[in-house]
């Protein structure tokens, strides 16, 4: 039999093609089906593709399914995809996750894809009317949604996490991690059930995405450098919060943020910075870029809070020793839900430096929205609110 070079090279096209295509593993190969508890299908199926040499995409096709905590690990061989097209639903009972305290927890991955239209529902709602935190210092943190630990180079697209019973995101250690048109769904009234938690981690992209929650829909911890959060819907919920920090010693800097094209909808707070008062902590926060925000109807739509305390459980004796500087916000407009559309709350220990306003426009009922500062000296560059201190 003739060959010529033509179909050669469509051979090895093909086969090199054939060969780069990651496999299948459908959860029902490995007894995955709708109404049941996918929990141990889904860990086999992980077993077996991490262990692949050549990628593999795990798929949970439509339907409504059932699972129970699962903690699944790299490092993995080659790059592993789940998508995700049906609804998964956590345990109603918290006692049902046992000591978990993520339901979907992955960790030590590279090159990882979580994907698809389905739903992770945490049917948090039983679970809300648990959380004593107001009352308690001591309180029993209830299950997150999802823990990214130690995942690095990976995505996160297209997934709906649904009332989480405590945050829906937790990201830990993680590196060069991408949420991309993410949506983040659960009533104003669930506490304590922030959007995405980023700790000390790098690189952490939050773009096109809908977070409406009970409490802050993005928040930043310790440690967390180099982040952008760009083209979100925050509301309902707390707004996009840097801290709070400054409670323990061992904390580090947080620097390099962008949040940008961002709008606000009826939240508690459009862009914040809390610090605790009177705590051991002494990091740096610096670097921060709040870029070309809507606020509508935001309660406290710009607010550096050096004396958080909430539900008083602190002392206020001691001023934070935490910096604050080179922080910049820039054409940020619409409208505050009270008077004071500005607030700069600096320690007295160690003011804020380097805060400049340029073209901040928010009205309260039709005027001007004011400013309150203590201990900082912004720059105005074009409109803003001046301070009244």
């Amino acid at each position: 039999m003739k060959f010529s070079i033509a179909n050669i090279v469509l051979f090895l096209f093909l086969t090199n093609f054939s060969i780069a295509q990651p496999g299948v593993l459908d959860i029902s190969r490995f007894g995955g089906a709708p109404n049941t508890n996918i929990a141990k299908a889904f860990s086999s199926a992980w077993t077996q593709a991490c262990a692949s040499t050549t990628p593999v995409k795990i798929v949970i096709p439509a339907g409504t399914y059932q699972m129970s905590a699962l903690d699944v690990k790299g490092p993995c061989k080659a790059p592993v995809e789940v998508k995700v097209d049906g609804t998964v639903r956590a345990p109603i009972s918290q006692n049902d996750l046992k000591d978990a305290g993520q339901w979907v927890k992955f960790g030590y991955l590279d090159s990882f894809t979580l994907s698809g239209n389905g739903v992770f529902d945490g049917q948090g709602e039983a679970a809300w009317k648990l959380n004593d935190c107001s009352t308690n210092k001591n309180c029993h943190m209830l299950c997150m949604n999802f823990g990214f630990n130690f995942v690095n180079n990976s995505i996160i697209r297209d997934i709906t996490s649904k009332d989480s019973k405590n945050f829906h995101v937790n990201v830990l250690g993680c590196n060069n991690v991408t949420f991309d048109g993410f949506t983040i769904s659960a009533p104003a009234n669930s506490l304590n059930t922030d959007g995405i938690h980023i700790g000390r981690s790098t690189d952490i992209k939050v773009l096109n995405t809908n977070i409406g929650t009970g409490d802050d829909c993005i928040s930043i911890g310790d440690g967390s450098k180099n982040l952008t959060i760009q083209n979100v819907n925050c509301g309902p919920g707390h707004g996009i919060s840097v801290g709070s920090l400054g409670k323990y010693e061992n904390e580090e800097p947080v620097e390099g943020l962008l949040v940008k094209n961002c709008t606000f909808t009826k939240t508690d707070n459009g862009v914040r910075i809390k610090t605790w008062p009177d705590t051991p902590g002494t990091i740096t926060i610096s670097d921060m870029h709040f870029e070309d925000l809507t606020m509508v109807n935001v309660k406290n739509p710009i607010i550096i809070d050096q004396e958080y305390c909430p539900w008083n459980q602190c002392s206020k004796k001691n001023p934070s020793k935490i910096k604050i500087s080179k922080i910049y916000f820039k054409n940020i407009k619409g409208t505050s839900a009270t008077q004071e559309g500005l607030t700069l709350i600096c320690s007295s220990g160690v003011p804020c430096e380097s805060i400049e306003l340029t073209d901040v426009d928010l009205t309260f009922n039709g005027v001007e929205a004011t400013a309150k500062c203590s201990n900082a000296k912004p720059i105005i560059i074009g409109k803003a609110p001046i301070c009244a201190v």
